[in-house]
């Protein structure tokens, strides 16, 4: 299996570190080879135009057609004809990261409540196994 997410103008990064973490943007121009240009479109990922290094940013399977250097409006033309947000929206990627977030935001009231659900399942569960084996 060939490594298949190449640093390309067009491919959809999501940003890891920096002010902009955990935003999507799109390659626009490769600098070089420790950084590149990159721009949201800033009205659909709240990302500007900026040179971000290529530590900073992880490469997703997506990607937009548009030119090296685009302006912001081809840009988001692109983005919108190609769906890359209903796209990354429905990833696993993008899935996990929501979940994530969503169990980081819990109270403790609502990690007991899990907790209690989880044990609740597993107790349903042990009793249909037992029940299948006798």
């Amino acid at each position: 299996m060939g490594f298949s997410r190449y640093v390309e103008v067009g491919r959809v990064v999501l940003i890891n570190h920096g002010p902009d973490a955990g935003k999507l943007a799109t390659v626009i121009d490769i600098v070089d080879q420790n950084k590149c240009l990159v721009d949201g479109p800033e009205e659909i990922t709240g990302v500007s135009r900026q040179v971000i290094p290529y530590k900073r940013i992880a490469l997703t399977d997506l990607k937009v057609k548009v030119q090296r250097n685009a302006r912001a409006k081809s840009l988001k033309a692109g983005w919108k004809e190609g769906g890359t947000l209903a796209q990354w929206e429905g990833s696993t990627w993008a899935k996990k990261l929501e979940a994530k977030k969503k169990r980081a935001s819990l109270s403790d009231f609502d990690r007991f409540k899990v907790m209690v659900a989880k044990k609740q399942k597993s107790r349903i569960i042990a009793q249909k196994i037992k029940e299948l084996k006798a």
